[in-house]
């Protein structure tokens, strides 16, 4: 519209302009037309202080279609090609070297009450203490005068004192078990949650998890071994604890028990204290390594989970036995 002022303006002023010059063809007339157009449109556009330091400005126009190399597209195509690439190695990167959750469960603080642990503890108990009753009493040394002359004697079986005896460990035993749970939670509350997972882990499962990484035997037993000696650690500790209060306790009732005091030297039964907590000490600590040992080659020579277990019990159950045994014949040293 511009344009078209300024030409109207032009007629105006010099009438004769338009008289002498015809217009030959329309197409150069329209042409004429658009390029004023264009140049008004765009010295409209420009403030006039910028026309006036910078002049008019100059715009070009080209209507060819910009040149693309052959490969172009093939370009374009590797490069999202890479970008694909290069993204999914992001996400496993960033899964290898994500931050691991440690999800630490915590047992009920009760859990030795309950039915199936109690009833296995009670049905453990009870066999422990009746079943040498049931072996038939055998004479070795008979001689045949005495067994022409005597009769018989009837054996009365007392099943009072076995009676005694299950039940005292079945407190041991549920006692032990709260005590763990105690110190469970105080590893949770002490120590850093990923020492916390390793203490509570559950110990045959994770011997599945590392039978499933193809490691060479020496280290699948190591790991083995090193995993079942943190799992078993509290529970050696709880029962260390459990058996030093017994001790401590039996110690003051003989104090309390007597009736003179000048029978009991408190000297020696200081010492006889120091000397059972000892034991206890060293049969514990029989107990976690041979436990350990015996997990290990147990999950190497059967099945991860239930050879881990039967390992680990035949070690808790023979390390005190053989740590005893030696240092009886060795120091002669009765533990």
């Amino acid at each position: 519209m511009a344009g078209i002022a300024i030409l109207l303006d032009l007629y105006r002023k010099n009438p004769s302009f338009c008289s002498q010059q015809s217009f030959h063809s329309s197409g150069l007339f329209s042409a004429s037309a658009a390029a004023a157009s264009a140049a008004a449109t765009v010295v409209a556009g420009t403030p006039f202080a910028s026309r006036f330091l910078f002049g008019n400005p100059k715009v070009s126009h080209c209507d060819a279609a910009a040149a693309f190399p052959e490969d172009y597209i093939s370009n374009v195509q590797r490069l999202s090609e890479d970008i694909v690439k290069n993204v999914k190695n992001l996400k496993n990167d960033a899964l290898k070297y994500a931050v691991k959750e440690y999800k630490v469960e915590l047992k009920p603080l009760y859990s030795a009450f309950e039915l199936r642990p109690f009833a296995m503890t009670t049905l453990r108990s009870f066999l422990m203490f009746y079943l040498p009753l049931l072996e038939p009493a055998t004479n070795v040394e008979e001689d045949d005068e005495d067994f022409l002359q005597d009769t018989p004697k009837e054996l009365h079986v007392d099943l009072v004192v076995p009676f005694k005896k299950s039940v005292k460990q079945i407190i041991r035993e549920t006692t032990v078990v709260t005590t763990r749970r105690v110190l469970e939670r105080l590893a949770v509350i002490y120590v850093s949650q990923r020492m916390a997972w390793k203490l509570l882990k559950d110990v045959p499962k994770s011997a599945v998890r590392k039978s499933q990484r193809g490691l060479p035997t020496t280290v699948y037993f190591f790991r083995v071994s090193r995993t079942t000696f943190r799992g078993h650690l509290l529970g050696v500790v709880a029962a260390a604890l459990v058996q030093t209060g017994i001790e401590i306790y039996r110690c003051f009732c003989r104090k309390t028990n007597s009736e003179e005091s000048d029978e009991v030297n408190l000297t020696e039964q200081t010492k006889l204290l120091g000397k059972k907590i000892s034991g206890i000490t060293i049969r514990c600590g029989a107990s976690l390594i041979f436990a350990s040992i015996g997990a290990g080659i147990g999950a190497v020579l059967f099945r991860p989970s239930v050879g881990q277990w039967i390992g680990c019990a035949a070690g808790d159950l023979a390390g005190p036995i053989i740590v005893s045994v030696c240092l009886e014949k060795a120091f002669h040293v009765n533990l």
